[in-house]
């Protein structure tokens, strides 16, 4: 139980499985249509079992946290890493872990606090992370979110790398220091993945977009280095099957000193892939109807089902993908190529279409953009 990472209002309850990844959307709402509808049998007291306390829990990942670094190297690095820990439980945790290896990190906001920063005070807190980073001539900075599970970094002259350009970035610094190996990612991630992966003779596996589908995938592939995205956060596999920020910053510290390169020079090397995603509001009750419409007037040879309904464009080597919100009443329209006016004028096609389909679907009047 935590206060929801995206909704401070709001108290989020998660289930894990026997490995420690998280329940189906499926099985969620079963727990959720049980409780609700009060359709179960109360359990008896003898049967309800025993809570137990793990008061080593921070001793047992700290470990494990060790064990999978090289340890000379992190030692023996010259960076300077700034870290904002916006208030969040992570900067009680990752200080003492870094402090080990003799990291020199400068902490911002490390202290603990009852509210949750809002989006906007986010931005700030990150736009005041990129003003130090310059000015101490640090190698990077992060800000670390979601209980440290998500961050975004910032590179050496102050500038953001946030979302699908993060993606790519923590793709090449893995696939760099482990070629030939698998990451995993959503359906809805670029293709710049793909491109990076074919540098390194490598492997790409893409998922339903949900964390639970990518913790599955890289706890199922022995091969597997890394899982996730800029938008949900990065898994390391070696360490366990859950999004870990903490552990993303300590990797990134050992493997930019062994590789001798920043993230300014990564970045600038990276694939030029346009991506772009737009959100239609659509009600539950179409998305079914509009997903079976897309697969009977599209080619077979030209959809993948991943999730949603991807479309691809060979001619453009491209692709657009329209994906139902698993939580919202609403439709991500995803669109992916070389070609900056394709993509937009895909974005706005796909639009339209699934705004007319509801229309004629519902009899609704309008249908408002997201």
């Amino acid at each position: 139980m935590r206060v929801h990472p995206d909704r401070p209002d709001q108290i989020l309850i998660e289930f894990f499985d026997s490995k420690g990844i998280n329940l189906s959307k499926s099985a969620e709402k079963k727990i959720e249509g049980a409780f609700f509808k009060e359709d179960f049998r109360r359990a008896p007291v003898a049967d309800i079992g025993n809570i137990v306390q793990v008061y080593q829990a921070i001793d047992i990942y700290s470990r494990s946290f060790e064990n999978r670094l090289n340890a000379t190297a992190m030692q023996q690095s010259s960076s300077k890493v700034v870290i904002d820990y916006a208030y969040a439980v992570s900067g009680a945790v990752l200080p003492q872990l870094l402090a080990k290896f003799g990291c020199d990190a400068v902490v911002l906001n490390a202290s603990l606090t009852q509210n949750t920063p809002s989006v906007a005070d986010r931005e700030s807190l990150l736009n005041q992370l990129g003003h130090v980073v310059e000015a101490l001539k640090a190698t990077f900075g992060v800000q670390v979110s979601a209980n440290g599970e998500q961050l975004i970094l910032v590179d050496e002259t102050g500038t953001p790398i946030r979302g699908e350009a993060l993606t790519a970035l923590m793709v090449d610094v893995m696939l760099t220091a482990h070629p030939h190996s698998t990451v995993v990612v959503p359906v809805n991630a670029s293709s710049a993945v793909e491109a990076i992966a074919r540098q390194h003779d490598a492997k790409v596996k893409r998922t339903k977009a949900n964390p639970t589908a990518l913790m599955e995938a890289c706890y199922n592939d022995p091969n597997a280095v890394l899982g996730g995205s800029g938008e949900m956060g990065f898994i390391f596999p070696q360490l366990h099957p859950g999004f870990d920020a903490m552990f993303c910053i300590a990797k990134l510290i050992e493997l930019l000193t062994l590789q001798e390169r920043s993230l300014g020079e990564i970045r600038a090397a990276s694939p030029r892939i346009i991506h772009k995603t737009q959100t239609v509001r659509c009600p539950w009750s179409a998305k079914g109807a509009l997903m079976r419409h897309l697969v009977e007037t599209h080619r077979s040879d030209t959809i993948e089902l991943i999730d949603g309904v991807k479309i691809f464009n060979r001619q453009h080597d491209s692709w657009i993908l329209i994906l139902p919100d698993a939580s919202d009443p609403v439709i991500h329209i995803c669109a992916n190529g070389h070609d900056r006016a394709w993509v937009d004028e895909t974005v706005r096609e796909y639009r339209l279409r699934v705004q007319e389909f509801v229309v004629r679907d519902q009899g609704i009047d309008e249908v408002r953009e997201g």
